[in-house]
């Protein structure tokens, strides 16, 4: 066995499990880490301005890709930074491997005020990754990443937390690589399969709710083939769009309001097969139906639905086999949904009750100037929010937002890591002025590594959307406009290409125009408030003036 230290024996293993890109900032207590990245070719290391940004990128970067993100970020203020990113990782069930320093050993959980020291530092992340591990040792550094990374990918996805001293980084001793890790896909027992085959043969109007599971899953293939070997009509969460294109025939289309052309078809269907969903933000299942539920986490099973058949298995692997289950069971009499779908989806596209103005121009302007082989990355935004249900996303692993972790600031950040995986594919970031600011230093690492992306700007000096609620329902906005600086100079200042708008619906001629240079591309597109969208109309009662307590 060859002697290995601590930093060498963990990028080793990195290269063993597939890494190609760590993204991270380095420090004091990583200096052995930083040295093994340093002399290992295979890998390159993507340095920051923030650890925010750190693990923003690798969740970009591994929701594009499916392959899982890889961070290093210093212990205590480190791991405070990047937990932006992890959380919305969370959010997303999306697999980032954290690589943190710690203290020197022999003063862990001392609390005597050492650089960096947070007692028990795996607390800060424990709500928002799925596994944690403080390594001392080299030679226990190899199984370690061997483990994070399978619980990263296996059953259901998630951001995991890995931690080693200093010296650990530096020290020597006999350290036994492994070999990649394997992921199982699980399968639920074959009794359940032809049971849940046997109620969906039964229905008279099924429908496929399909979540991020799906992406994550790497099943969208499985997924078109069994909507069209079955004949049912797709639906899809926010977090699953694009695991069909909404330009299928049997794709109703993605993120479901409180009301409207897709609740009714959610709400009139007797059986709902939710695939990879967690129906976060709302239950998005219709009451009265029963709801096939496949899953790879056994805690959804049930937890917004009561009238749940679980099917605990991983997307990928468990659709083919209800696939044959239904046709075993003699498939289903309900009859092809093309029709109806291509009607609703002409209401979709033309009523008015489902339009928003002037958002759907500002989309459609936008949709226009976009390749649709582009990776979007959508903000906090009006037009972002706008997006989930109007967009049209015809690719895998194409749209790309922050979940219900609903984080301002992460569409910049998210979207270099996206590029980062993805160089060959035009990739575009949706922004607000707000929200870009938050890691606005990172135009420095876009040009420092030629991330080519372009970053469309919608600029009204404003948090837009607090400052409109705050006016429409509580008398008045306040502290809610701030000072900008010229996005186009501040571009320019770091060696970007900047460009200016006339406004949302010119951004149809200028994004062509930044596609083609193939630089860091930032646009400043000037915007006024725009109105409440009405998939939003309902109010949930705390963000409304009260006399009294909310029951």
């Amino acid at each position: 066995m060859p002697k290995l230290s601590g930093g060498e024996a963990l990028v080793k293993s990195l290269v063993r499990e597939g890494v190609e890109v760590v993204f991270g900032l380095p420090g004091v207590q990583m200096y052995g880490i930083v040295a093994a990245l340093r002399d290992e070719p295979s890998i390159k290391f993507v340095v920051t301005r923030n650890e925010q940004s750190t693990t923003y990128m690798a969740d970009g970067y591994a929701r594009s890709t499916g392959k899982p993100g890889v961070v290093m970020v210093v212990p205590g203020p480190g791991i405070y930074n990047a937990g932006g990113g992890l959380a919305t990782a969370f959010s997303r069930s999306s697999p980032v491997v954290l690589i943190a320093g710690q203290i020197p050993r022999a003063t862990i959980g001392k609390n005597l005020g050492g650089l960096h020291e947070v007692n028990d530092q795996k607390e800060i992340t424990r709500p928002i990754t799925k596994w944690q591990k403080l390594v001392l040792r080299p030679s226990e550094v190899p199984a370690a990443i061997h483990e994070a990374f399978r619980q990263a990918q296996s059953d259901r996805p998630s951001p995991v937390h890995f931690e080693l001293p200093p010296e650990t980084m530096v020290e020597r001793e006999e350290v036994t690589l492994l070999e990649p890790a394997q992921i199982t896909r699980k399968v639920p027992e074959k009794s359940v399969i032809e049971q849940a085959a046997r109620e969906l043969a039964a229905a008279k109007k099924p429908v496929i709710y399909a979540g991020g599971g799906i992406a994550r899953s790497n099943a969208e293939v499985e997924l078109v083939a069994f909507a069209e070997a079955a004949q049912i009509a797709v639906l899809t969460s926010a977090g699953g769009k694009g695991t069909i294109s909404e330009r299928h025939p049997l794709a109703l289309g993605g993120s479901l309001g409180p009301a409207g052309q897709l609740k009714k078809y959610i709400e009139d269907a007797d059986v709902i097969v939710g695939i990879g969903t967690r129906f976060s933000m709302r239950n998005q299942a219709g009451n009265g139906a029963r709801l096939i539920h496949i899953d790879a986490d056994p805690e959804m099973i049930g937890h917004v639905h009561e009238n749940s058949l679980g099917l605990v298995g991983d997307a990928k692997a468990t659709l083919p086999l209800l696939m044959q289950a239904l046709e075993a069971a003699g498939g289903g009499t309900w009859g092809s949904p093309v029709g109806e779908i291509a009607e609703i989806q002409d209401r979709l596209a033309n009523a008015e009750e489902e339009l928003n103005r002037p958002q759907e121009d500002y989309l459609r302007a936008l949709q226009d100037a976009v390749p649709g082989d582009a990776v979007m990355i959508f903000g906090m935004t009006q037009l972002g929010y706008y997006s989930r249900p109007r967009w049209i996303t015809e690719n895998p692993k194409s749209y790309i937002d922050s979940g219900y972790s609903g984080n301002l600031g992460f569409s910049f950040p998210t979207a270099l890591g996206v590029k980062v995986g993805n160089p060959d594919k035009p990739v575009v970031c949706i922004s607000g002025d707000g929200g870009f600011m938050y890691n606005s230093s990172e135009i420095s690492t876009a040009v420092k590594y030629g991330i080519n992306l372009v970053t469309v700007i919608y600029n009204d000096g404003h948090y837009g959307n607090v400052a409109r609620d705050l006016d429409d329902d509580f008398g008045g906005a306040y502290e809610s406009d701030f000072v900008n600086p010229d996005f186009v100079k501040l571009a320019e200042a770091y060696g970007a290409i900047g460009l200016r708008a006339d406004g949302p619906l010119d951004v149809g001629n200028v994004i062509p125009k930044a596609l083609e240079m193939n630089k860091p591309v930032f646009i400043d597109v000037p915007v006024s408030r725009v109105p409440r969208p009405k998939q939003w109309s309902a109010r949930a009662p705390w963000t409304t003036p009260q006399g009294g307590l909310i029951e």
